[in-house]
């Protein structure tokens, strides 16, 4: 499999983002991995990394809905907003553990390529592949 040249994992659980870096390095779906602790984490790493061409600019976030500082919505209103050229090549996807109908409503009407449950899985993950790079996972 072609690798994905960055994934920008946004959780504030520390295990959670340990488990998930575990999973994408097992995978071996991208050399380089960033991790953001917040929204706000998040929009920096994005900042610095999708500046003018810049190899390290997120494939796809992988981004939790429920956080401190700034939430995964509140992080989306704030990205929508970025001159970034590179933008419309960054696959979103949010997590979450929430399946409330308003979360499930707020999520469906973003700019975003979907969302999961968590927590993430190796299935979880190659359907996103499949779906948005047109690529799958070694068996």
């Amino acid at each position: 499999m072609q690798k994905l040249t960055c994934v920008l994992l946004v959780d504030d659980d520390q295990t959670t983002n340990y488990l998930n870096k575990l999973l994408i390095n097992r995978l071996v779906m991208t050399d380089k991995l960033l991790v953001a602790l917040n929204g706000q984490e998040a929009l920096e790493q994005v900042k610095i990394h999708c500046r003018e061409a810049h190899p390290d600019c997120p494939a796809l976030i992988l981004l939790d809905v429920k956080m401190p500082v700034m939430d995964g919505f509140q992080f989306l209103a704030a990205y929508n907003e970025l001159p970034l050229p590179e933008k419309q090549a960054i696959i979103i996807v949010m997590l979450t553990t929430s399946l409330h109908p308003q979360d499930v409503d707020r999520v469906q009407q973003l700019n975003i390529a979907g969302f999961l449950n968590k927590p993430l899985t190796r299935e979880k993950l190659n359907d996103v592949l499949k779906t948005h790079f047109d690529r799958h996972l070694p068996e």
